[in-house]
């Protein structure tokens, strides 16, 4: 997953594990040096009635460097490196390292074969680009060893449509619809990474809304005090729903990929229960986008 920071990139990754978990899929999602707010969104994960299930972990870039260096040969001082800050600084003097390794701990979890679906909460836009190409900056600077073996079977990883697309997150507004839509081709020509669905999350779908008519025809009725208050919000929201409309169009012309939508759920704070509703949005969205294409 990746998106502009604010377009609610984490709430959409743990709307799709949920759905994924609901279609009988046995479900990872990762969480990138984060908050641990996935466990929050999907408190009510585990066994699903349709037999998936759902599990969530946390990856450090830290914690995956300490395992590659244990695991290659560094047991006894990994330890020490990590308690003296060494460990920091082998990510920043070798550029991509820790990113690759990251990858690399994600590449083992796909191979477990324990997983039917992995869902990545990556990094926002900008990071996401430098996080997928790592491995291939590593790959041209070093020619040979275990950090060339890890480059290359990232870089495998990541190539392989069947294994492997990022779905990008925006929302129908101006700016995040831009980034998207240049994030989509850097992606395409520096990853070569195959793009899945785009999401266009928190839209005003209208259904909480009464017909146009009708709210001109209440508003038209409305005295008091507060009235010019009303009038001018229902202004607002129609022209925000214009905006809406106006940038989803944009971003099917600019982007022909398949659009998902997910309603936004007005409310203070998000829970599990709002994360399922949403996963039902967005598998009713899936499903009419597939009856669009047939």
């Amino acid at each position: 997953m990746a998106g502009k920071g604010g377009v609610g990139k984490t709430t959409v990754t743990a709307v799709i594990a949920r759905a994924a978990s609901r279609d009988g899929r046995r479900v990872l999602v990762v969480e990138l040096d984060g908050k641990p707010t996935l466990d929050d969104l999907l408190r009510s994960a585990g066994d699903d009635p349709s037999g998936g299930t759902l599990e969530v972990v946390q990856i450090s870039a830290a914690d995956a460097l300490d395992e590659y260096l244990r695991d290659h040969g560094f047991q006894r001082i990994a330890k020490r490196l990590n308690k003296t800050g060494v460990i920091d600084m082998i990510g920043t003097a070798a550029p991509g390292i820790d990113d690759v390794v990251v990858l690399g701990k994600i590449k083992q979890y796909e191979q477990s074969g324990d997983y039917d679906v992995i869902v990545v909460d990556g990094p926002a836009a900008g990071h996401a680009i430098t996080f997928l190409t790592s491995a291939t900056g590593l790959a041209n600077a070093v020619r040979s060893g275990p950090v060339r073996t890890q480059s290359d079977g990232v870089i495998e990883l990541l190539t392989d449509v069947e294994r492997c697309q990022v779905v990008l997150v925006t929302l129908a507004e101006t700016t995040p619809v831009n980034e998207v839509v240049e994030t989509a081709f850097a992606l395409e020509d520096d990853v070569g990474v195959q793009l899945g669905p785009i999401v266009v999350n928190a839209v005003d779908d209208g259904a909480a809304l009464p017909d146009v008519a009708a709210e001109d025809a209440a508003l038209a009725e409305m005295t008091g005090d507060d009235v010019e208050v009303i009038r001018a919000a229902a202004a607002f929201r129609r022209s925000r729903r214009a905006i809406e409309n106006t940038e989803i169009r944009r971003l099917a012309s600019e982007m022909p990929l398949v659009q998902l939508h997910i309603p936004a759920r007005l409310v203070a704070g998000l829970t599990s229960a709002d994360i399922d509703l949403m996963a039902d949005a967005l598998t009713e969205s899936e499903a009419a986008s597939e009856a669009d294409r047939g």
